[in-house]
């Protein structure tokens, strides 16, 4: 049995070990993907569409900032959508 705890965005801390998995969909093909690593940190981003919107019509997107584990560390970005799954790692 897993120890893994589903967490939400809001609730992530710097320093945190999580495993984040997508629902990815191209056509219609969908599969899923998965990484994991140390949060770095999250922040909020506004989002540039690529549509023409009112001057105050913002759209943002949240992000979390991983220290990816392995033989050669690296950092990657994961905007996050309504189907991401984020789970601390025990």
């Amino acid at each position: 049995m897993s120890t893994d705890t589903i967490v939400r965005y809001e609730d992530l801390q710097p320093g945190q070990r999580v495993r984040i998995t997508q629902r990815v969909k191209v056509g219609f093909k969908i599969w899923q993907t998965e990484v994991q690593g140390v949060v770095e940190r999250t922040e909020r981003r506004r989002n540039g569409l690529h549509v023409k919107r009112n001057f105050d019509d913002r759209a943002w997107t949240d992000l979390i900032l991983l220290r990816k584990e392995g033989k050669v560390p690296a950092e990657t970005t994961v905007a996050l959508d309504e189907y991401t799954r984020i789970e601390l790692l025990g």
